[in-house]
């Protein structure tokens, strides 16, 4: 449980530290890539098993930390956009009802238990994360500007279900930390290329507080993962309740954060969302 817990709290620094970038003006994509360098390192580092650089691409999980690495650096910017132009509250909903997708799969993939309690549990947070979330404010909102939570709700969906995939059928648990670092490595590949072809267009500093920015949210952003990945390898947790517990435990946490930090309106139907998501917990976790 306290993987799963700690997933929780560096999860939500994420929405908060790309809630600052938007104040300080920093460049989403340079911070991206130096984030990812950064927990790249720290998987290394902190590797309990050794493996040869040489030896990374024969490894089982090799392919999967490709397409995850792919994921990351994409659905990361997209999340950045979502929290910068919509409210971290608005990114947080786009990206954690997208916990339907790794449930459905976890349910029929991996043959895990249908229970009534869990169902009705699984339902009441998923309406809990909506109404947690939603704003009040009535504006016009224009399809572009719908298309980062679009996009982040798929997203996260895919790197959810992904990473149990890979998790259950490839990564030995000593080999978590050189997993975690390789697909980090590989999301930087990524998105130095980006950021390759963009210099070529417009020739600019890369920038010392894009550098310092991306050093901050790549501490959080590695043990996000790292915890996670834990949590879905102890014993008796079914993915389908980890990720509700988790998903829903992000919204609830990144909502008071937006409250208390960012002055981010709370309404009513934020309140019965919250109450809601804390019940769902329960009922998922009692199932």
């Amino acid at each position: 449980m306290i993987y799963l817990l700690l997933s929780i709290l560096f999860s939500t620094g994420l929405f908060v530290i790309f809630k600052y970038f938007g104040i300080y003006k920093i460049d989403v994509l340079k911070a991206i890539v130096v984030n990812y360098i950064v927990a790249f390192m720290i998987g290394f580092v902190s590797a309990e098993k050794r493996i040869p650089f040489a030896e990374i691409p024969n490894q089982t999980w090799f392919f999967g930390a490709i397409l995850l690495g792919a994921l990351f650096v994409s659905i990361f910017f997209v999340m950045a956009m979502a929290a910068q132009k919509n409210g971290v509250s608005v990114a947080s909903v786009a990206g954690k009802m997208s916990v339907v997708i790794p449930v459905l799969f976890g349910l029929f993939l991996y043959n895990e238990s249908v229970t009534f309690l869990k169902v009705i549990g699984i339902i009441i947070a998923v309406i809990a994360v909506y109404l947690a979330s939603v704003k009040e404010e009535k504006r016009n909102v224009k399809k572009a500007g719908l298309l980062f939570p679009i996009l982040l709700f798929f997203g996260s969906g895919a790197i959810d279900t992904l990473l149990k995939y890979i998790e259950v059928n490839f990564v030995p648990k000593e080999e978590v930390a050189i997993f975690s670092g390789s697909l980090f490595a590989i999301a930087a590949f990524f998105g130095l290329i980006i950021l390759g072809v963009k210099s070529i267009k417009k020739q600019e500093s890369f920038g010392v507080k894009n550098v310092i920015a991306g050093v901050v949210l790549g501490i959080p952003n590695y043990y996000s993962i790292i915890f996670l990945i834990k949590a879905l390898q102890v014993d008796g947790f079914e993915s389908s309740t980890l990720f509700t517990i988790n998903n829903v435990g992000i919204v609830i946490v990144s909502t008071l954060v937006g409250l208390l930090l960012f002055k981010e309106h709370f309404s009513l139907k934020n309140k019965i969302g919250v109450f809601l998501a804390i019940l769902g917990i329960i009922l998922v976790t009692i199932a």
